[in-house]
């Protein structure tokens, strides 16, 4: 499901600004899965699944790791920035200058595109780890 507000993503600023939907986590996974989406570290990601074991599963399992770190941080961040948008948004409702973009629009937009990479790369490293690579390889 692709999320946009006036025709801008999710991933805009001017998404937020228009009013757009602050979006769970587990939506931007959803919607970064139904794109197919794998991230900028697909090759790295993808390298590592083609090594022989049991390097294969630590270097997948260390990737993992290092992606879930910085996950939730990014994910503490970006609830934060709902939390400022949301009262942002509310204080707007009796103010005229509403449509000039701001620094938690910037903010949000960029930290939902940090786990929207985040969330794309833990799921090929899942699928990856998912897979019995096979003996014979």
């Amino acid at each position: 499901m692709t999320h946009s507000q006036n025709g801008y993503s999710s991933g805009h600023p001017w998404y937020y600004l228009l009013g757009g939907d602050i979006l769970k986590p587990k939506q931007i996974l959803k919607a970064a899965i139904e794109k197919d989406y794998n991230g900028y570290r697909a090759d790295e990601i993808l390298r590592a699944d083609r090594q022989v074991e049991p390097m294969r599963s630590e270097n997948l399992r260390q990737i993992k790791a290092e992606i879930l770190d910085g996950l939730w941080d990014d994910i503490s961040s970006y609830r934060q920035y709902a939390f400022q948008l949301r009262k942002l948004r509310r204080q707007n409702n009796q103010l005229t200058d509403q449509f000039v973009c701001k620094d938690i629009h910037t903010n949000i937009s960029l930290k939902h595109n940090h786990i929207y990479n985040d969330m794309a790369h833990l799921h090929l490293v899942n699928n990856a780890l998912s897979k019995q690579k096979d003996l014979f390889d």
